[in-house]
């Protein structure tokens, strides 16, 4: 799959406007993703291309890029590191058919051009030092986003790469952590042998206790379909789970997120970005590093 650089501003504001006009980063790639706003879907806004000096998204930097361009023309309020990101009143209600207009393009345009000119000064300032400046502008890539986009794609890597025991007992161990008490008898032993791949209980706040059943899919391609959920859906009956967790390590068919969700036994769809944010959320086999970003007091103009 090659994904093919595009515009995606439009793509941004419907998101918004899905989730109620403020959401993460995180959140509106998400939407985009599960909706397939503007014909968009999880393989376009998920690929991440692996290069000499680590990973790159191409989408991650169409999405930045488009973020800088709507706050350009006042449909996102002004952009803030680590904050949600906020529709304006004209954001909501624009018409993005029509969007961007001549008058919009040129203020983009004038916005880049003074970016572009700021940084051949900059750069030029450094090359008389004998220094090159080969950094990005920051706003055409959030730091942050570049960073998760890099760990996370080789975690992902990292775990298609694992045996399917090893990948059984890393799936296991993930919903343990998320409070899943594993049998050790029917979700480790017996597992195999009928159909699933992990059984436990999760006892909920109220002290309701209820039993889970854990299918594991590790796929370096494709998509998990409707016959597996279904299959699945069906080995739950003979343990009598009131609900099921599936994991894998690419993503989900339409069908099969409908048929998850279909009748009185419902199946928790856990796809490869979401299995990436349990991993840090967690801190699943994975070491913190500590540093330390500028927050905005540096950056505001007097």
């Amino acid at each position: 799959m090659v994904y093919k650089r595009r515009d995606v501003q439009k793509a941004i504001v419907l998101a918004l406007r899905n989730l109620g006009g403020s959401a993460s980063r995180d959140e509106i790639k998400k939407e985009i993703s599960d909706s397939k706003i503007d014909g968009l879907d999880y393989a376009q806004v998920y690929f991440r291309k692996k290069t000499k000096r680590g990973y790159y998204s191409p989408f991650l930097f169409d999405f930045n890029f488009g973020l800088k361009n709507l706050e350009t023309v006042g449909y996102v309020e002004p952009l803030q590191r680590r904050k949600d990101i906020v529709l304006t009143d004209q954001g909501r209600v624009a018409n993005m058919d029509n969007y961007p207009s001549d008058e919009q393009n040129r203020k983009i345009g004038e916005y880049w051009d003074k970016k572009n000119q700021l940084r051949y000064e900059k750069n030029k300032h450094k090359e008389n030092k004998n220094q090159i400046d080969n950094s990005e502008t920051v706003d055409s890539s959030d730091e942050q986003d570049t960073a998760d986009n890099e760990w996370k794609a080789q975690l992902l890597d990292q775990v298609k790469s694992f045996s399917p025991a090893k990948f059984e007992s890393f799936s296991r161990l993930l919903i343990s952590k998320m409070g899943v008490k594993i049998d050790k008898v029917k979700g480790v032993k017996l597992s195999g042998d009928h159909g699933i791949d992990g059984f436990g209980y999760f006892r909920s706040d109220e002290f309701r206790t209820a039993r889970v059943a854990i299918q594991c899919k590790r796929y370096t391609s494709g998509s998990v379909g409707e016959s597996e959920i279904r299959d699945f859906k069906g080995t739950m009956d003979s343990f009598n789970a009131e609900y099921g967790i599936f994991v894998t390590t690419s993503s989900y068919t339409d069908t099969a997120k409908k048929i998850a969700i279909r009748g009185n036994r419902t199946v928790t769809l856990i796809d490869g970005q979401e299995l990436c944010d349990l991993v840090e959320k967690y801190q699943l086999h994975i070491t913190p590093v500590t540093t330390y970003t500028l927050d905005d007091y540096y950056f505001e103009k007097d």
